[in-house]
């Protein structure tokens, strides 16, 4: 009886490897990639093709536009944002501490107050170095 159930999950193993058992996956890519191109196809040939001055025009949210859109931007709100980025990241790293903390022991808290200990020191060196300093 035992040899019977063998040779069932055998064939079924069997089965799952071979190449019918992707046909499925494969239909639904096809049908897929069809309709997308149906899709496309119809609404090229069905929707309008007035080109007026009015939808050539850059939207602008109903506002006018003037001047030149190349205009220089401060450094200083790419630092900002470069910043933030970075700190909200070192942020990420308290997460599997909080999750383990009893588990990381002793070991595990001193780690993560060095891990303090540096996160501070870059920021008292960005406030040293000024790069919050919006007066400039």
């Amino acid at each position: 009886m035992f040899h019977l159930l063998q040779a069932d999950v055998t064939r079924a193993v069997a089965n799952v490897n071979s190449a019918e058992s992707y046909l499925p996956v494969g239909l639904q890519l096809l049908f897929a990639i069809g309709m997308i191109g149906l899709l496309m196809v119809v609404t090229h040939l069905l929707g309008p093709k007035r080109q007026t001055s009015d939808k050539l025009a850059t939207f602008t949210s109903g506002i006018e536009s003037h001047g030149e859109a190349r205009q220089p931007v401060a450094i200083k709100y790419f630092l900002v944002a470069i910043l933030f980025v970075l700190f909200d990241v070192e942020v990420i790293f308290f997460y599997p501490y909080a999750v383990n903390f009893k588990g990381l022991g002793w070991s595990g808290f001193w780690a993560v107050l060095m891990f303090v200990g540096f996160f501070l020191c870059g920021f008292i060196y960005i406030i040293k170095k000024g790069a919050l300093d919006w007066e400039d």
